[in-house]
């Protein structure tokens, strides 16, 4: 069939992915992706050939899905949350287009790391928000820090991916200096770690404290803008959309 899906798997739980997510697993040959995102749908690719891979692979997977896509066969490459957020869609489409193959690649879109998060925590993303990674690997850290200072002044809300890893242990920090040249160091500030699994740990904490907070890759952050509060029993975050009630 000469086809590849690249599938968001959404957040983790089974009860998250979309149908369309699920047909096009179901749709697959081949089922190719990131170790830790194939454990997520175990028990729903049963019979299915399953190629996985580490970290850092994400060229490797691509060849392989246009490789096997070629010999007629229909392929799913996932990724968790929805693909085209940091996921596999870009570099999938980018190397079809670079190599002119003749494959149909279809994009099924997943609940993203930052919609679940804040599903979790209320209502943050409420009004205008942007989404920053403060990974360094493919970006250059100073580019990075320019977009930290924009979205700053801005007063958008700010959900951070990556935000926090062994490799990049003050990169967190150093957003949160820069932020507080625009923001209070009241802004609420959420953290979810492992949002919609069953694992899932959820922080709300200021701006000022929120380094303070356990945080790692596993970790989405979302700070508030200057509108945003927390409800008085602390569990809530909401940045009002301005309805008059």
């Amino acid at each position: 069939m000469n086809k590849i899906y690249v599938t968001g798997l959404g957040p983790g739980l089974h009860s998250h992915m979309t149908e369309e997510a699920k047909a096009s697993l179901e749709a697959a040959d081949v089922i190719v992706g990131y170790k830790t995102y194939i454990k997520l749908i175990e028990g729903l690719v049963d019979g299915k050939t399953i190629l996985e891979s580490g970290m850092r692979k994400e060229r490797d997977r691509c060849k392989e899905c246009l490789e096997i896509a070629k010999e007629g066969k229909t392929v799913t490459l996932v990724s968790s949350g929805d693909a085209g957020v940091y996921g596999m869609a870009g570099i999938m489409l980018e190397m079809a287009e670079s190599e002119g193959a003749d494959i149909d690649i279809e994009v099924v879109p997943g609940i993203s790391a930052a919609n679940a998060a804040a599903a979790t925590l209320g209502a943050p993303l409420m009004h205008d928000y942007c989404v920053i990674s403060l990974s360094d690997l493919l970006t250059d850290w100073d580019v990075i820090k320019k977009r930290i200072r924009c979205a700053g002044e801005g007063d958008f809300v700010i959900a951070l991916y990556n935000p926090k890893s062994k490799g990049r242990p003050t990169n967190i920090n150093t957003c949160q200096e820069i932020l507080l040249k625009y923001k209070s160091k009241d802004t609420p500030v959420g953290i979810v770690r492992n949002a919609k699994r069953e694992d899932e740990k959820m922080i709300i904490t200021t701006l000022e404290k929120m380094c303070d907070a356990e945080i790692d890759m596993f970790s989405m952050v979302i700070i508030g803008n200057s509108k945003t509060y927390v409800t008085k029993d602390g569990k809530t975050m909401i940045t009002p959309r301005g309805y008059q009630l």
